[in-house]
């Protein structure tokens, strides 16, 4: 187990050995000059990404594209972190304040890949799609980390700055393997971003989350003339899901509990000798996920005992929910209020209201995309693994329209807007903001000691990092049927 500790004695030294003459020099340079310039490169390292749109673990092409434009920036790299072919770092710099900046760039199963503005059919060789916008969460925070390296090598400025490649955030749990490696050790600060359908730096908070695969295995027959031999494993599957669904009635309010049957048998006349149910398992407080999760195993205990079927079960990813850090927001978001939102041509105006037509209930309305919201303290019932890089590290994070106003994560909408100029627009957006705020924590590094202080307080004296998923190996084969 390995506890934080902020290195406030390192910090202290830079505050002192920063020369006035350095700051002065960093503060005539402008980085915006350095984003307008890698401009092009990113945004076709972006495109790049959403057509490759690569399942989690199996990001060959997008990370291997990634370290080849990093190393030609300068970086060193370093890959196949935590055991994982393609999680990796690249770092710049010497000295400190040390920020790591984290890059995604998994797809989603299940979407149909097309800018289109209609819903089209899933066409592509994986049949997956950028559905959640990572593959801009990779090129736009890539961008940025190149730019914060000019500003450190232009200005003599001490200080590192290290890129984060973090594979498989859709339910592969990346980043929780590299934080329990030691990946993220001797980071001072990390920064992140996530496509969205509005501009915000507002304190969010996250749910916790623990997955499993409950495997049912039972006696195949001829369903007519001999069911009596047989022993359904379905009816294992079915006999957990009911009991989990009566579960829901006395759980705590801000329970999620959702599951898909992953394997139910092939015939209706054949008795299905295995069959699997895939479960999520997600809270705020990650001791009642732990809780919540062991009744979940004894709902499959209790149907394979009522079915006379085997079970077994594997854990498959567990996150911590994402503590904000309100030192590091208050920058993020004065710096986002700088840059202001995003404007439409006339070509993206009439593809935004042909999206917007397609909403369900849309969260938003066409123009909230010029406007950054206003700061306050919220919290998504969603999970994300960057949950386990915060309870380490002082981490703080935005979120930008990529997205048509009002769309909704994880649909063909988003994988739609992503693959245009609007997506393009608010990576740019995006990597500036991730820039302004690396600046300002270089040129002022007691930001750092009290966003340290902060997480201290949060986490308690007595903590003590265990990842929700256990000792269990990285599943790298977790998206191949």
């Amino acid at each position: 187990m390995r506890a934080t500790c902020p290195n406030i004695v390192r910090i202290a030294i830079v505050v002192f050995g920063i020369s006035c003459c350095s700051i002065a020099l960093a503060a005539k340079l402008d980085y915006q000059e350095s984003i307008d310039a890698h401009q092009s490169q990113f945004e076709k390292v972006a495109l790049d990404l959403w057509n490759f749109a690569e399942l989690g673990y199996q990001e060959n092409q997008s990370s291997a594209l990634l370290q080849a434009e990093l190393k030609k920036e300068g970086f060193k790299v370093s890959s196949g972190i935590a055991d994982i072919p393609t999680a990796f770092k690249a770092e710049y710099g010497t000295g400190g304040p040390v920020i790591g900046i984290l890059g995604e760039f998994d797809a989603l199963p299940g979407i149909a890949q097309s800018t289109s503005p209609f819903k089209e059919s899933i066409d592509n060789a994986t049949g997956a799609g950028q559905a959640c916008g990572h593959h801009l969460f990779g090129a736009g925070s890539a961008w940025a980390a190149v730019a914060v390296k000019e500003w450190l090598e232009e200005s003599n400025t001490p200080g590192r700055v290290v890129f984060y490649g973090t594979p498989a955030e859709e339910g592969g749990s990346g980043k929780v393997y590299m934080a329990r490696s030691g990946a993220f050790d001797n980071v001072d600060i990390m920064l992140h971003w996530h496509p969205g359908s509005e501009n915000h730096a507002s304190p969010r908070s996250t749910n916790s989350n623990k997955s499993g695969r409950f495997t049912f295995k039972g006696i195949s027959a001829h369903a007519a003339s001999a069911p009596h031999k047989g022993r359904s494993a379905l009816d294992g599957v079915e006999a957990m899901n009911m009991m989990v669904n009566m579960m829901r009635e006395h759980v705590p309010q801000d329970s999620r509990l959702h599951y898909v049957i992953t394997k139910g048998g092939l015939a209706p006349n054949v008795v299905p000798d295995l069959a699997e149910v895939y479960y999520y398992v997600r809270h705020p407080k990650r001791e009642m996920v732990k809780e919540l999760f062991e009744r979940v195993v004894n709902t499959a205990r209790g149907a394979a005992l009522g079915t006379d079927t085997q079970m077994s079960y594997e854990v498959m990813h567990g996150n911590y929910s994402l503590m904000p850090n309100e030192t590091l927001q208050r920058v993020m978001h004065a710096k986002l209020e700088e840059l202001g939102g995003i404007t439409y041509s006339k070509e993206e105006q009439k593809y935004a209201q042909a999206i917007y037509k397609t909403l369900v209930q849309p969260s938003g309305k066409i123009g909230d995309q010029e406007k950054v919201a206003p700061y306050k303290r919220t919290h998504g019932y969603g999970s994300t693994d960057v949950g386990d890089v915060s309870w380490l590290i002082p981490t703080g994070g935005i979120s930008v329209a990529t997205w048509v106003p009002g769309t909704a994560g994880h649909s063909w909408q988003a994988v739609a807007a992503g693959g245009t100029s609007i997506g393009l627009k608010g990576t740019k957006l995006a990597a500036k903001a991730l820039v302004a705020t690396a600046l300002e924590i270089y040129e002022n590094p007691d930001i750092v000691v009290r966003a340290q202080k902060e997480l201290q307080e949060n986490v308690g004296p007595d903590f003590n990092y265990e990842a929700l998923l256990g000792d269990r190996k990285p599943p790298l084969d977790y998206r191949v049927n």
